[in-house]
C-alpha cells in the first residue's frame, strides 16, 4: 500500500463548496470591481468543524473564473467574488490556530475560456508560445478573426481542455501547486484526474514531492480500475464512488448482498491505498433525499448510511449541511447544481434547530471514530448477511469493532462473534453468552471486544 503523509490517519474533512457557501455571484465580478471578502465567512464557521470532531477543511474551486468555479482563469489569483490574498492567508492562519488543514480544488484536466495562455494562443494563433497547451484545430489558413477547433471537457465548449502532453503544462500545474502548498495549504483534490493522463499526475507529484513530501493528493475517479490509478499517477488516494453508491443503494432497496460485494472491493483497494470515503459532495443529490423523500418517514437510513461512513476504512468525508439533513436534488441541466450548493447562514448559531439531533449524531460517531483511529486503513469481513441485516467487523492485527445493521420494520435478532462482548453505541440486547445481538426495527449497533 502507497504510504500516506502520517497525518492523514486522522483526518476527517468538511467539504465545502465555497462559492455556494458564502452565496456569491453566479457570474465573475466586473474587472474593476472591489473584491467582496466573502472568505471571513467561512472563518467564522472554523469552530463549527472543530466542534462536530472534523480535523480538515476541503475547498471547492477559490480561483478566479468566469462561474461556477470549474471554468478558472487565473490560477494564482482568489475570485473577487470571495476575496483576495489577504482573505485567503487569513483563512489559513485561523484554520492552522485550531489543528484544522486546508484542501485546496485543482482543476486541471480543463480551464475557462479567459484562462490567460488560452487567450494568449488565440491572439497570436499557431505560432504563440502557449499554443501546444491545448489541443487546437487550426484551418489552413488562420487569421485573427478566425477562431481553431480544440478539445473540451466532455462536450462543455466553455471548459478548454488541457494538453497534458505537454512538458510546459505539467510545469505550470506543478508551479501551481506549490505556490499554493507555500500559501499555507495541506493538500489537492484533483478534480476530473480521470480524463488526465496518469503519467501527468507522475510527473506532476514527483516535481511538487520534492518540496512538499507531506503533502496529500486525491484524485477524482468515478469508474475504473482505482488501484491501477493511483499506483501509475502516484496519487495518495481516489474518490471511493463504488462504496458511495452501494451505501445509499443497499439502504433504499433493502438489499445488504450489494453493500457486501462492494465492501470485498473496498478490500482490495486498501491493498494499495485509503480511499476517500463519502455519502454526499457537490456533484450528487443530497444523502437525505436520497434516503429520506418523505421527510421523516425514513430518516433512520440516513443514519445508518453515517454509521457505515465512519465506521468503514478510509478518509471520510462530510458535505457541508449534510451534517444538518440539508436536502437537495442535482438536476442534468443548467444550472442543476444549486440545489446542492446552497448559501449558509453567516455563523452556527443561525441554524434551524431541526438539524441540531443530527449533527449530534456526526458528533457521536465522529468520536467512535477518533478514538479507533486504526480504522482508516483496516480491513472489513462480513458474519452475517441477509437482504435487511448485516453485521460486520472492522479490523486490524490488534483490533475490532463490530457493526450491525437492521433496515427492517421487524426487530431481528442476529448472530455476531464470541468476540463482540459490549455495545459502544447504537440501540440494541446483546447476550453476548449466546453471541446474540436482537435489534429492534430500522436500528443499528457497534460493538467492541469490551476489557478482559
Amino acid at each position: 500500500m502507497r504510504t500516506t503523509p502520517d497525518w492523514v490517519q486522522h483526518a476527517i474533512w468538511w467539504q465545502v463548496y465555497p462559492l455556494g457557501f458564502t452565496g456569491a455571484e453566479q457570474t465573475a465580478l466586473p474587472a474593476d470591481a472591489e473584491p467582496r471578502h466573502r472568505l471571513a465567512h467561512l472563518t467564522s464557521w472554523l469552530d463549527y468543524i472543530v466542534e462536530m470532531g472534523a480535523s480538515g477543511l476541503a475547498l471547492g474551486p477559490v480561483f478566479a473564473s468566469e462561474t461556477h468555479g470549474y471554468d478558472t482563469a487565473d490560477y494564482y489569483r482568489i475570485d473577487p467574488r470571495l476575496g483576495d490574498d489577504g482573505d485567503f492567508d487569513e483563512l489559513i492562519r485561523e484554520a492552522r490556530s485550531r489543528g484544522i488543514r486546508v484542501l485546496l480544488d485543482g482543476v486541471f484536466n480543463h480551464a475557462g475560456r479567459s484562462f490567460g495562455p488560452f487567450t494568449e494562443a488565440l491572439e497570436q494563433g499557431p505560432g504563440a508560445a502557449t499554443a501546444k497547451w491545448f489541443s487546437f484545430t487550426w484551418p489552413d489558413a488562420w487569421t485573427p478573426e478566425t477562431e481553431p477547433g480544440y478539445a473540451d471537457f466532455e462536450g462543455h465548449h466553455q471548459l478548454v481542455a488541457l494538453n497534458h502532453d505537454e512538458p510546459a503544462v505539467a510545469d505550470f500545474v506543478a508551479d501551481v501547486m506549490k505556490h499554493w502548498l507555500r500559501r499555507g495549504v495541506d493538500g489537492w483534490r484533483l478534480d476530473a484526474a480521470y480524463a488526465v493522463p496518469s503519467s501527468f499526475w507522475a510527473r506532476v507529484l514527483r516535481n511538487v514531492r520534492a518540496e512538499f513530501p507531506d503533502a496529500y493528493f486525491v484524485g477524482e475517479y468515478i469508474h475504473g480500475d482505482y488501484p491501477a490509478e493511483v499506483t501509475d499517477g502516484t496519487l495518495d488516494s481516489v474518490t471511493q464512488y463504488e462504496l458511495w453508491k452501494a451505501i445509499w443503494s443497499s439502504l433504499v432497496d433493502a438489499n445488504f448482498y450489494e453493500l457486501a460485494a462492494a465492501l470485498g472491493r473496498h478490500n482490495t483497494f486498501l491493498d494499495t491505498f485509503v480511499p476517500l470515503t463519502f455519502v454526499g459532495n457537490h456533484d450528487v443529490t443530497r444523502i437525505a433525499s436520497r434516503l429520506d423523500p418523505a421527510p421523516g418517514q425514513s430518516a433512520f437510513r440516513l443514519t445508518q448510511a453515517l454509521v457505515l461512513l465512519f465506521t468503514l476504512p478510509g478518509t471520510p468525508s462530510v458535505y457541508y449541511g449534510d451534517e444538518q439533513g440539508y436536502r437537495g436534488v442535482k438536476e442534468d441541466r443548467a444550472g442543476g447544481d444549486d440545489d446542492v450548493r446552497p448559501s449558509f447562514p453567516a455563523s452556527p448559531d443561525e441554524l434551524s434547530a431541526v438539524g441540531q439531533p443530527l449533527y449530534r449524531l456526526h458528533q457521536e460517531l465522529i468520536g467512535l471514530r477518533r478514538r479507533h483511529s486504526w480504522v482508516h486503513a483496516a480491513r472489513t469481513r462480513v458474519h452475517s448477511l441477509s437482504n435487511e441485516q448485516l453485521v460486520y467487523e472492522v479490523h486490524d492485527a490488534g483490533n475490532s469493532l463490530f457493526v450491525a445493521l437492521n433496515v427492517s420494520g421487524q426487530a431481528a435478532a442476529v448472530p455476531v462473534p464470541a468476540a463482540a462482548r459490549e455495545v459502544l453505541a447504537g440501540e440494541s440486547g446483546l447476550d453476548a453468552g449466546a453471541g446474540k445481538l436482537a435489534l429492534p426495527p430500522n436500528s443499528w449497533a457497534v460493538l467492541g471486544p469490551g476489557q478482559d
